[in-house]
């Protein structure tokens, strides 16, 4: 499309003082704020005495190592002339923000020197995501944690499911952390041991953490497909601009969270189902089995279904070490035959859903390592396999427009052939959260 824009001049003396104007304005600009300007007398001038030279720069050096099994604080520091009163001075100093009797073997300790060997500040890796600075001024140390600036890359894999979800990641180049935060995001509507197929498939979009060009860990998944049995699941995650609270929502907007997860425990297998008639395997008697068997290693991790008060914690008989959950709306869980119980895990504490409770054992009468986890609604034991329950809320409907408008690009990303996405998928992509 052409546009011509057309502007009518009317000639005569309104132009010509129009003109004049504006050429009088600009000589008295020019003349304003060109010509040299005259000094009143009653300036008052101030001299300032002549700066003495600034000391010669002295470059700081940087000394790096990984600590190792047996080495101490003293065992490092002795070599740049700290004395034990100038390490215990350290320790005393930094204690509040970080104890220094907790550096790990493997982590990495820098010391910053000047140039004649004295040191001027040290940094020590916490973890992954945290290091700790200690500045020397004179003669005490001030300290402070921080958190490592990473460069974040966004990539996307997709894979068919022969086995498990962990082998299907891991053939892709990625680690099972990635896998078990993907299992995560759709647990509330599968359970990704007993629901998954061979020839399920699924599709990640997400973070990659890279430090000094070394990858060290993930961020957040951003989007993600999972396809079983036939039937196609989509999440998206939105970050609230007033809470900063994230979740998962379909592209409607509708939470993936229920009133509960699926399953207590993470890539386990059924030894036994919910039954109003089942041979005992100790009694040998045929009686109701009011729960479902999780077989799984002793110390595998058990989790809270959902958000709630502990009303039992301790031994109870046949059931061995348990623990027993009130939730809301008439709801009760029980998680039977623990190893042990999560730490502060007691009556009358409040758990959260994903919360460590305790760990699969086989206390009780148990043949062998498993968890037995029951629910109950308003008194009436349910089986938890086929419950059906209610999802969580759903996006606040004043961002649902801004939350379409991202999940939109994500879902170009899904749809989008793998091998296009990775000519651009290198550098964070702007939209990215």
């Amino acid at each position: 499309m052409k546009v011509n824009i057309h502007i009518h001049r009317k000639k005569g003396p309104r132009h010509l003082t129009l003109l004049l104007f504006m050429m009088v304005t600009l000589m008295l600009f020019f003349m304003l704020n060109f010509m040299p300007k005259e000094k009143h007398s009653d300036e008052t001038f101030v001299s300032f005495p002549e700066q003495e030279a600034l000391p010669e720069f002295r470059p700081i050096r940087e000394h790096e190592e990984t600590i190792q099994r047996g080495t101490t604080l003293s065992d490092i520091l002795f070599a740049y002339d700290f004395s034990p009163a100038d390490i215990h001075k350290l320790r005393q100093d930094v204690k509040p923000v970080y104890d220094l009797a907790k550096i790990r073997a493997g982590n990495k300790f820098r010391v910053f020197t000047s140039e004649d060997g004295k040191v001027q500040s040290l940094e020590y890796n916490i973890d992954n995501g945290k290091y700790l600075t200690i500045q020397k001024d004179q003669d005490s140390f001030r300290a402070e944690i921080k958190e490592f600036e990473y460069e974040l890359k966004l990539k996307m894999i997709w894979g068919k499911i022969e086995d498990n979800l962990i082998f299907a990641v891991r053939e892709q180049g990625e680690k099972a952390n990635l896998a078990i935060s993907l299992a995560e995001i759709f647990a509330w509507d599968i359970d990704f041991y007993i629901d998954i197929r061979k020839g399920d498939s699924f599709k990640v979009l997400f973070e990659k953490k890279y430090l000094d060009g070394q990858f060290v860990g993930y961020r957040n998944v951003l989007a993600a497909e999972f396809t079983n049995l036939g039937k196609t699941f989509q999440a998206f995650r939105y970050t609230y601009s007033d809470t900063k609270a994230s979740d998962y929502y379909d592209f409607e907007g509708n939470s993936l969270r229920k009133e509960f997860l699926k399953s207590p425990v993470n890539f386990t297998r059924i030894s036994s189902r919910f039954s109003y008639s089942r041979l005992h395997p100790i009694r040998k008697v045929y009686r109701p089995h009011m729960g479902v068997d999780y077989a799984a290693a002793p110390g595998t991790p058990v989790q809270a279904t959902a958000d709630g008060t502990v009303t039992f914690a301790g031994w109870n008989g046949a059931s061995g070490r348990m623990v027993r959950i009130k939730h809301k709306k008439g709801y009760e869980t029980m998680y039977l035959h623990l190893r042990s119980f999560a730490s502060g895990i007691r009556k009358g504490k409040q758990v959260k859903e994903g919360q460590p409770i305790g760990e699969v054992g086989s206390s009780g009468e148990s043949t062998g390592p498993h968890l037995d986890y029951r629910i109950k609604h308003r008194g009436k034991y349910i089986n938890p396999l086929s419950a059906i329950f209610d999802p969580s809320d759903p996006l606040r409907m004043e961002f649902k427009e801004d939350f379409q408008k991202k999940a939109g690009h994500y879902r170009l990303f899904l749809k989008a052939p793998l091998v296009v996405f990775s000519r651009f998928s290198s550098p964070l992509a702007s939209f990215a959260q």
